[in-house]
């Protein structure tokens, strides 16, 4: 029952000084957030100047607004303005990123409590009108208002008496104090209650509810955009608004809350992005060669999320324009210089790139290259359609803010994926949907007065708007029907399995290349591989239970790294599993946090530098003294070729045997090889013998690349030498430098570099108590001390996994793994 010409009647009748009063009220709303940030560095005792944290606050509020995920939006800005080089002015100082999430939290925290507190009041002081409102009763309307301001009672009491830090998942949370507390509620009631007149000052004439009635829907309202995770809220916050005041007509309703968008959003973003961009070309004046990439740099955090969310909106943007008319005076003109095909033309293409561009920007929230290429083109012909079917100067004024912020951030769009491998979530498809059958049915309410016929579809005038519209409509409709349907019969490919020998094969060309001997972990063949294209890199993995392991970091050149562990990602997660990786190193950490996982330790791997390693010197005189108690005791040491390594095989598999018994353990796997005749037989083996008879071996992984040599099984029998396994160690090293290697990897200590401070996350303070007392289940102290005496460098190893509730299974699926079954987990 709306109609688009009555909204835009009650529009045009705010009266001029009511649109200075909400303008006022903005100002002072969005003045009382920058006070947040001002308060919040008080919290963390900063020096910082209040110009700075002015200008900081309110772009970051201008875009969190606006923007979806508004905290993690305005924590990046933050960090962007408040993490910069110190002010040379002031010698300020810039924030870490630890400081800026506290920072953000704290000004979350200080808008909540204003939030609760307004709703609280309304509920308490205006029952009745709150009761209706809620379809509750006027006892139940004071209850929630109570329960409210108990909660916020609670809030201030432990803020202001609380003595301890309240620790939170390894956050020690400090209480504020009474004044920063009280200030924080007084703030907050004064931005929510500012914000609440910016709308309640636009209302139609005709409305008759109280200020303190109508904050209470105000805030819920804004609960409820803030919860949709919606940028902006839009329209979320608009339908829970008109559903709680039905006293109002919902189309005057709506043209005041079109207005107080504008106002409250629309203009400070618009105020917001100058400043900010202007900030960034001022700070480069002396290097305007660079301006264009430092300003990708500063976006590249953030670009694919925002590209992606502004694109979507532009699609949006371009259906909506398609499926309503032009304005009058502007079609009169283009009439008098452009012809009717160039008018339908336009009108057309302006739907269908507005189409494409909904389905583009689930791509570029995947950083997909051809999807920023495709992108750019469209919002180029939405720009030119918008102008050539309606000169919709404003329309095309914002895909022209979307183009520049997408080539800004062209360099965040590097994944070679296909657009037809990319599959849509069923919650994005949807969204697609709801958007196309909204422009759908706001195009049929616009001209429900022109009765339909079938020569609609070919007439052709400058005042059709009808039949342009419903051209256009069908084309939206084939061209989304078509995407998806090409995206949703795809057929499922099939479920992997343990990689075969031909696969296996495919990979020596990577492992060849690569610098790290943990890729012939491969060689295995217990694990499962995920190829880049050509086979020029891979991944190797396993799956336990609902958890999808990948070992180690990608195998292969760095071009391929991204798109391995994206494709991984997406392979578990349309088998409804949980991506990890174990073992990674820190310098791909950003790689796995981009993927939206989390950093767990798990120990630290030593490597011993054989450039310079010998048995001179008093620094090895323990080494050089087993090394010489094992050659007294007759044993010798040879390295044999992958070749001569079959003719022993029954020797060593007596001696693996013996090992295994005596060691009361079974064959690991995953993370580790187990003796097999067709495993050992791929690599070089270094084998130590008494009187002839070999007595202890180790197969050895290499690197062609002669970066780094390790070993993955090494065995003893009953009667080798005291020592054996120091002096087996002790003769690879010194074979390894021969050979020019620069590393000797010893393997990964578990457990070992955790941080011990007091507060330390919880995992951490775990580590180390297992460390220390988990002897009976695994020596983790005696395996680092026993590498520690080969004086190696110690570099930290990570298990990157979703956090949350799902950590803990993937802990024990990881650990299940790796030991072979859940009983072997607690097998000594």
């Amino acid at each position: 029952h709306v109609r688009l010409r009555d909204i835009a009647a009650q529009l045009s009748a705010i009266p001029r000084h009511t649109v200075l009063l909400a303008a006022a009220l903005t100002a002072g709303s969005y003045w009382t957030l920058t006070c947040y940030d001002a308060l919040g560095l008080r919290y963390l005792r900063k020096s910082v100047a209040y110009s700075r944290s002015l200008f900081t606050s309110f772009i970051a509020y201008a875009f969190g607004h606006n923007l979806s995920l508004g905290a993690l939006t305005g924590a990046a800005i933050r960090f962007r303005l408040y993490g910069n080089a110190p002010d040379n002015s002031r010698g300020e100082p810039g924030l870490t990123g630890t400081e800026v999430a506290t920072l953000s939290g704290f000004c979350s925290l200080t808008s909540g409590v204003g939030l609760s507190s307004l709703a609280a009041l309304s509920l308490i002081a205006a029952p009745s009108q709150a009761a209706s409102l809620l379809h509750v009763d006027r006892v139940g309307s004071v209850l929630i208002g109570l329960l409210l301001a108990c909660g916020i009672t609670a809030y201030l009491l432990w803020a202001s008496l609380a003595r301890q830090p309240l620790n939170l998942r390894g956050w020690a949370l400090r209480a504020p104090g009474p004044v920063i507390a009280l200030l924080q509620w007084l703030l907050g009631m004064l931005d929510i209650s500012l914000s609440a007149g910016v709308l309640y000052s636009l209302l139609p004439a005709q409305a008759n509810i109280s200020f303190i009635t109508f904050a209470g829907a105000y805030a819920m309202a804004a609960v409820a955009g803030i919860l949709s995770h919606v940028p902006g809220g839009l329209g979320v916050f608009e339908s829970v608004v008109v559903l709680l005041l039905p006293q109002l007509p919902a189309d005057s309703l709506l043209g005041s809350l079109i207005a107080y968008r504008a106002l409250y959003y629309l203009a400070p973003l618009t105020i917001a992005a100058t400043l900010f961009g202007a900030h960034e070309l001022a700070g480069q004046r002396k290097r305007l060669a660079r301006v264009e990439s430092l300003a990708r740099l500063s976006l590249a955090p953030v670009v694919p999320q925002v590209t992606g969310s502004l694109v979507f909106v532009a699609g949006f943007v371009l259906l909506l324009s398609g499926a309503t008319p032009g304005i009058d005076s502007r079609l009169l003109t283009l009439r008098e210089f452009l012809p009717l095909g160039v008018l339908e033309l336009s009108h057309l293409a302006g739907s269908i790139a507005g189409v494409a561009l909904l389905i583009l920007s689930r791509a570029l929230f995947r950083r997909v290259r051809v999807a920023y290429h495709l992108t750019f083109w469209l919002l180029s012909v939405g720009i030119l359609a918008s102008l050539l079917k309606g000169l919709d100067v404003e329309e095309a004024g914002l895909l022209a803010l979307v183009l520049a912020v997408l080539w800004l951030g062209r360099e965040a769009f590097y994944r070679p994926t296909s657009i037809l491998q990319e599959r849509f979530t069923p919650g994005w498809i949807a969204s697609v949907l709801l958007v196309i059958v909204s422009a759908l049915w706001i195009g049929y309410l616009e001209h429900r007065h022109v009765e339909y016929s079938r020569e609609l579809w070919w007439t052709f005038g400058r005042d059709a708007d009808a039949p342009r519209i419903l051209r256009a409509s069908l084309a939206m409709v084939v061209a989304t029907t078509t995407f998806l349907l090409l995206n949703l019969l795809r057929p499922a490919r099939p479920s992997p399995g343990v990689a075969s020998p031909q696969e296996i094969e495919r990979t020596r060309t990577a492992i060849e290349c690569s610098a790290a001997s943990l890729a012939n972990a491969a060689l295995v063949g217990d694990k499962r591989l995920l190829f880049a294209d050509q086979d020029r890199g891979f991944l190797m993995y396993q799956v336990a239970g609902r958890s999808w392991v990948a070992l180690g970091d990608p195998v292969g050149p760095a071009a391929v790294h991204e798109e391995l562990v994206w494709r991984f990602r997406e392979l578990s997660d349309r088998h409804g599993g949980w991506t990890a990786f174990y073992q990674v190193s820190p310098d791909h950490l950003p790689l796995y946090v981009d993927l939206g996982l989390a950093a767990m330790k798990l120990g630290e791997e030593a490597r011993v530098p054989l450039s310079d390693f010998s048995l001179e010197g008093s620094a090895r005189a323990d080494l050089r003294q087993a090394h010489r108690r094992a050659l007294r005791d007759g044993a010798s040491f040879e390295v044999l070729a992958a070749a001569q390594v079959p003719a022993l095989m029954p020797q060593l598999a007596r001696i693996s045997s013996a090992w295994l018994e005596e060691k009361a353990t079974a064959e690991k796997r995953f993370s580790v090889g187990a003796f097999s005749v067709p495993y050992i037989s791929q690599f070089p083996l270094g084998l130590v013998r008494c009187e002839g008879h070999p007595v202890a071996f180790a197969n050895i992984w290499p690197t062609a690349t002669r970066e780094e040599l390790s070993v993955d099984l090494m065995r003893f029998g009953a009667d080798a030498p005291r020592g054996a396994m120091d002096y087996l160690f002790i003769e690879l090293m010194l074979w390894g430098r021969a050979q020019g290697y620069r590393w000797f990897n010893l393997g990964m200590a578990p457990l070992s570099g955790l941080e011990r401070h007091p507060l330390a996350p919880a995992w951490h303070r775990v580590g180390n108590f297992v460390f220390r007392h988990g002897e009976h289940f695994y020596n983790f102290d005696g395996l680092r001390r026993y590498k520690a005496k080969f004086d190696p460098s110690w570099e930290p190893r990570y298990l990157m996994a979703p956090g949350g509730i799902t950590l803990p299974r993937i802990l024990i699926d990881v650990s299940r793994l790796i030991a072979g079954g859940v009983k072997e987990v607690f097998a000594k």
